[in-house]
């Protein structure tokens, strides 16, 4: 008699549905999202422990999904995992925030010079859409809604080079620029900046004017990482020079 739950393949072997069902999305990455906003847009601030009753009585989970999600978030670069300590929000460093900036630059330059020449009509015209509503935001003085458009417009643009390899390496970093990104807004000035050039950028590509439009986006970018660490030098408490010590163990306790 064939066992319940087992199917009879061609070549005698059998398979159980239960090993091959696909799980649904765990808890662990629905608190992972969750506390990842919390990060990005400064709720819990940089260097802040992360208190793992509190946590879990916040977000309604148990612990074990609440470590694997700070797990996740370590890998990102959002959170720092102690040994035998609570873990913290991962502080913003100077060298690390030009180190990103530096990269992200250079993706967003090179995506930008392939979008000016491979966008469609359709392409320009939600980047052009997306752009008006950007600015609607940034007049009402709503920056969480602004910054949530600005970060689709540099998206965008880069899955418009439609080249995978620029578009995976870009995702990877994305988590510790938006937060980096989302902190250089809160100066008004900068904000104000950034709106002027979005616009620079949007006519370059509109234009077709690939090596221009590489090099506004790049500048762009750099000029964000430059506000970043100027903000930190001038806030403390927020800020750690380098990098932690070399012997000191990161890693999820036991």
């Amino acid at each position: 008699m064939k066992q319940r739950g087992l199917k009879t393949r061609k070549n005698g072997s059998t398979l159980s549905a239960s090993r091959l069902r696909v799980p649904r999305a765990g808890l662990h990455d629905q608190a992972a999202a969750r506390l990842r906003t919390l990060i990005i847009r400064g709720d819990l601030a940089p260097g802040e422990p992360l208190m793992e009753v509190e946590l879990s009585e916040l977000l309604g989970v148990s612990r074990t999904p609440l470590r694997e999600a700070l797990k996740l978030l370590a890998t990102e670069g959002l959170v720092e995992l102690r040994l035998n300590r609570s873990a913290v929000v991962a502080p913003l460093r100077r060298e690390e925030i030009s180190e990103l900036f530096e990269a992200v630059s250079g993706i967003e330059r090179i995506a930008a010079e392939l979008a000016a020449v491979r966008m469609t009509a359709r392409d320009l015209q939600k980047i052009r859409n997306l752009h008006e509503r950007m600015e609607r935001f940034h007049e009402a003085g709503e920056l969480r809604d602004y910054f949530d458009l600005n970060q689709q417009i540099h998206e965008f643009i880069v899955a418009c080079a439609r080249n995978s390899a620029l578009k995976s390496t870009h995702e990877t970093l994305m988590a510790r620029v938006e937060r980096a990104r989302f902190f250089a807004l809160s100066s008004r000035a900068r904000w104000d900046e950034s709106v002027q050039e979005h616009l620079e950028i949007l006519q370059a590509l509109e234009k077709r004017e690939a090596e221009r439009a590489g090099k506004l986006l790049g500048h762009h970018v750099h000029r964000t990482g430059e506000v970043v660490n100027d903000a930190l030098h001038a806030r403390a408490g927020l800020i750690e020079e380098s990098r932690p010590p070399a012997g000191e163990p990161i890693g999820a306790d036991a």
